[in-house]
Parts: structure tokens; C-alpha cells; sequence
């Protein structure tokens, strides 16, 4: 008699722990869908305006971003990033996180911010007409997504090629900031680089540009390349870290913002 009242109470308490297990699985869904719901709005209502003006902010935050890759040389800056533990911000090309489908999930597991470059990087296609710019931006966030096991991705924050702040194609840019509302997209340019893509320069020289273009001013948005196209950053970015350290500037990503 005494074993069978056992076996029902060790039944009854496995039942027990099956509906706490349950409930606590659906509690935790509904948070998860309340910070999802949480998330869009606060991106309606203030994403849009505030990462355009990052670059005007007084505070001493460097926002280190990464135009181009991935390439050979990201998973170098990942290890150095993560010495330093600084998250940074990555604008891919689709076509380079196809080729490089792991580099990305890594960048993204390890809390850096995938941003949206386009697919091809080529102003012609971009520009050619509305439906290839939003193809060029819905195919990288495709790849994205591909890569880091994340449906229906959507990185809100495009920087243009080139940057919007150039003049070329510079009335198409303007014509196209309508259509990255409509996608819930912004853009970004930035106010400090090292130059890295413009020419050849020493380790020496980028750092100096660096210096040069980040002086007296408050927050950065730091713009440099994971690739080795002209230069090699991930040879200069520890002192480029370090640097700034010394000026007083903590790091942030955009999903500081968020």
C-alpha cells in the first residue's frame, strides 16, 4: 500500500513539473513577443531621427564601424574587438556575406550590429531604378539572415556607398530617403576615419588620420573597412582603441540605441 502511494505521489509531482515547465515556457514567450512589440515602436518613434544625428552628439562615444566585408581579414578584427571587448557595428555587402556566411554569424553571435551596405556595392545598379535599390537592400538583409539562422532579418540602418554626405548621385540619394522610411530603414555616414580606403597610407599615417579627423569633437562614428583592398586596418586598430581609450571615449553599437 505504502509503494503504491508513492508511485501516485511521484506521478502527481511529474505532472506537477510538466505544467510549471509549460507555463514558464509560455510566460517566457510572452515577454520575448513584449520586447518584440516594444522594440518596433521604439524604432518608429525615434530610431529613424536619431542615428542620422549621432554624428552631432556631445557625448564622448565612438561608435567603431566597418564598411565593406566580410572578408579574410574581419575574423582579425573580431579577435581584436573581442580582447577589447568593444562591440562594434558591421556594413556588409550581400554578395560578401554569401561568400562568407560564417564570418557574419560569428560578428553577430559575439554581439556586434549587422548594418546593410547593399548586395553589390555598384552605384548603377543601386540607382537604376526604386525596385533595384530596394532589391539591393533586400537581398543583403536575405543573405543576413541566411547566415546568422534569423528569418525575415531587417538591420534598419543602411549607410549608402560612399556615404549620403557625397555628391555623387547625390539627387538620387536624396529621392531614395522616402523609400528607406517605408522599408523602416535609416542611414548613417559617420565623422571620423583613418582613411583607410582612399589611398595607401603606413599604419603611421591611418592612425594619424584618425587623430586628426576625431579631434575636438564629441561622439564618433568611426568609419574604417574589414578588408585590405587599399589598407589593412586590423594592423592599427588596437592603437586606434587605444587612442581613443585615452581621450576619454567608452564604445557603443547601435543596439545601444535600440
Amino acid at each position: 500500500m505504502k509503494l503504491f502511494l508513492f508511485k501516485k505521489y511521484t506521478l502527481l509531482l511529474f505532472i506537477l513539473f510538466i505544467c510549471v515547465s509549460i507555463s514558464a515556457l509560455f510566460f517566457q514567450n510572452s515577454i520575448h513577443s513584449n520586447i518584440l512589440v516594444s522594440y518596433q515602436a521604439e524604432f518608429s518613434n525615434n530610431f529613424i531621427n536619431e542615428i542620422p544625428n549621432l554624428i552631432n552628439g556631445n557625448e564622448k562615444t565612438a561608435y567603431l564601424t566597418f564598411d565593406d566585408g566580410p572578408s579574410s581579414i574581419t575574423p582579425k578584427i573580431l579577435d581584436i574587438l573581442n580582447d577589447e571587448n568593444i562591440k562594434a557595428s558591421f556594413f556588409v555587402i550581400g554578395k560578401n556575406v554569401k561568400q562568407y556566411p560564417e564570418i557574419v554569424k560569428r560578428a553577430y553571435e559575439e554581439g556586434h550590429y549587422i548594418a546593410n551596405h547593399t548586395y553589390s556595392h555598384k552605384n548603377y545598379k543601386l540607382y537604376k531604378n526604386n525596385e533595384s535599390f530596394i532589391n539591393e537592400i533586400k537581398n543583403t538583409d536575405i543573405e543576413i539572415a541566411n547566415s546568422i539562422g534569423v528569418n525575415n532579418y531587417c538591420s534598419h540602418i543602411f549607410r549608402f556607398p560612399n556615404g549620403f554626405m557625397s555628391f555623387s548621385y547625390k539627387g538620387k540619394k536624396e529621392n531614395t530617403i522616402k523609400l528607406l522610411n517605408t522599408m523602416d530603414y535609416t542611414y548613417i555616414d559617420w565623422n571620423c576615419l583613418n582613411k583607410d580606403s582612399e589611398r595607401k597610407f603606413s599604419n603611421y599615417q591611418l592612425l594619424e588620420n584618425l587623430k586628426t579627423t576625431s579631434k575636438n569633437k564629441g561622439t564618433l562614428v568611426v568609419l574604417m573597412h574589414d578588408t585590405k583592398d587599399v589598407n589593412d586596418s586590423s594592423l592599427v586598430l588596437q592603437d586606434s582603441i587605444k587612442y581613443l581609450k585615452n581621450e576619454g571615449y567608452t564604445f557603443k553599437n547601435f543596439y545601444d540605441i535600440l
